[in-house]
């Protein structure tokens, strides 16, 4: 059931109730009974499906495999790598009990106390340790690498506050984990996986991001170095959109996996991991919604065409079926997901306002005029413009107009984006830009973790990245005035 859009929040009025209103009203996902969790219904779930079928095949395209790794993990596993332990260990959720069983009071189910585990088992926050316990057994010399493993697969991180698919106690995601011979080579791997993150956002969801390294403070807990792609909202605030983790032998160390060379000594393997999550949802509707809707790039959006007939009785609504599933047919052998929306218990003017809502690219509205005369009228979500156009022709034109309207949502994200940089010399420039516009700001700082979390308790400001082609560039630090040999991008985050 589609849903009035007087009850969508304006987005100038408030962002983060705008942001929720329409994940809800648009039926892409809803809070569940379960404290944290969401339901992702069918529209939300299509385009889960779709950044899922694109992305598994470049994945596969660079060599990579699927499996799946156990859910559970005993907490004897995270023990083994300190900073990894201490990294998760808030957000971990811990099963203690095998069994239920009926209260001897009458008063329902209790856990049956005689069941508990030997030792506790982790719902997977990440799988690190189950796969490089895992890898141990796989690996034994050089022939055995490189291993490229990729698992689709959800993960319980417990989350206090959480917002629908930001941020919750359970989301999906995948994972990517390799084991390779040399340094060299794990590091060519963590670049190659942040290059694929970034062609994906840029082509597909038409997010424009900056690719960098995470400073300490936010490195991957158990990483030697940490890739990023940051992206910003229209909000002016950065969402981390995409990790690569380049793990060193940390890992190999923890779990003894080694591997005997080509002079048939042994050495500790090198890993890498990599993921992204239903986060670029989010990511998705904040870069590029209005307070009309969702605005989808035609490239994920589940239906990219909807047709609608406008007609007065159960005679012209024939006539317009058949025109209408002939255009439909015809866009479907060029490769066009369309629909015709032919139900006659909704008005034509709903179904615009539904169809708005959803994003749908474009939306053809066939009435008996057109009919008449060989013409059709195209509403395209992008712009919200509309015209009359010829029925000859129509198909070409559309499937043109898709690639058009893809290209123009990333330019005005791109330019949105390119806006929001600015780049400052002073504390006191750097507040004033971060509380007054948002966005990135570069800015000097003097690479010690000390100060950056100082910034980060006086502005709740964090570094984004350190971008991967940032110029030298001598300078002071703007918080501690010490020296600064490049810039690095602050901004508020999700």
């Amino acid at each position: 059931m589609a849903v009035e859009l007087k009850d969508l929040t304006k987005s100038e009025e408030n962002y983060s109730q705008w942001y929720n209103d329409l994940v809800v009203k648009a039926g892409l996902a809803e809070n569940s009974a379960v404290r944290g969790c969401m339901v992702i219904k069918p529209y939300g779930y299509a385009i889960w499906e779709k950044m899922h079928e694109v992305l598994d095949g470049m994945f596969k395209e660079t060599g990579h495999q699927n499996a799946y790794f156990p859910l559970f993990i005993p907490k004897s596993f995270f023990s083994k790598e300190a900073n990894h332990v201490e990294g998760f260990a808030k957000e971990c959720a811990v099963v203690t009990h095998y069994r239920l069983k009926n209260d001897e009071n009458g008063k329902g189910i209790v856990v049956d106390p005689a069941a508990r585990l030997e030792e506790e088992w982790i719902v997977r926050p990440t799988s690190e340790t189950i796969i490089w316990n895992t890898y141990k057994g796989w690996i034994n010399s050089y022939r055995d690498l490189p291993i490229l493993c990729n698992q689709w697969a959800n993960v319980v991180r417990w989350e206090m506050r959480t917002r629908l698919f930001l941020r919750t106690a359970e989301f999906l995601w995948q994972e990517g984990h390799t084991a390779h011979e040399t340094r060299e080579e794990a590091m060519e791997e963590t670049l190659k996986m942040i290059k694929v993150y970034q062609k994906f956002a840029e082509e597909w969801l038409c997010l424009p991001v900056i690719v960098g390294h995470k400073s300490p403070n936010e490195r991957f807990a158990g990483a030697e170095d940490t890739l990023t792609i940051e992206a910003l909202m229209q909000d002016g605030k950065a969402l981390q959109s995409g990790t690569s983790h380049f793990l060193g032998q940390n890992f190999a160390k923890a779990f003894d996996v080694k591997y005997a060379n080509r002079e048939g000594k042994l050495e500790y393997v090198w890993a890498t991991s990599w993921g992204v999550s239903t986060r670029l949802m989010g990511a998705l509707i904040m870069a590029h919604s209005d307070n009309n809707g969702l605005v989808l790039p035609p490239k994920l959006a589940p239906t990219q065409v909807v047709i609608v007939p406008i007609y007065k009785g159960e005679e012209q609504l024939a006539a317009a079926r058949v025109k209408m599933n002939e255009i439909a047919d015809a866009l479907k052998a060029k490769g066009v997901r369309v629909k015709v929306d032919d139900r006659d218990n909704v008005r034509a003017g709903f179904k615009f306002a539904e169809y708005e809502l959803k994003g749908v690219p474009v939306r053809l509205a066939l009435g008996q005029r057109d009919l008449a005369n060989g013409t059709i009228e195209l509403a395209r979500r992008d712009t919200l413009t509309k015209e009359t156009v010829s029925q000859e022709g129509l198909i070409d034109y559309i499937v043109n107009l898709l690639d058009e309207q893809q290209k123009n949502i990333f330019q005005k994200a791109l330019d949105y984006r390119n806006s929001m940089i600015t780049k400052v010399d002073t504390w006191e420039e750097f507040v004033e830009v971060l509380n007054n516009k948002g966005g990135f700001i570069s800015a000097h700082w003097d690479g010690t973790p000390e100060t950056e979390q100082a910034i980060k308790e006086a502005t709740k400001a964090t570094i984004r990245c350190i971008p991967l082609d940032v110029e030298p560039e001598e300078g002071k630090c703007i918080f501690t005035g010490k020296p600064s040999h490049n810039r690095v991008l602050f901004a508020k985050s999700y």
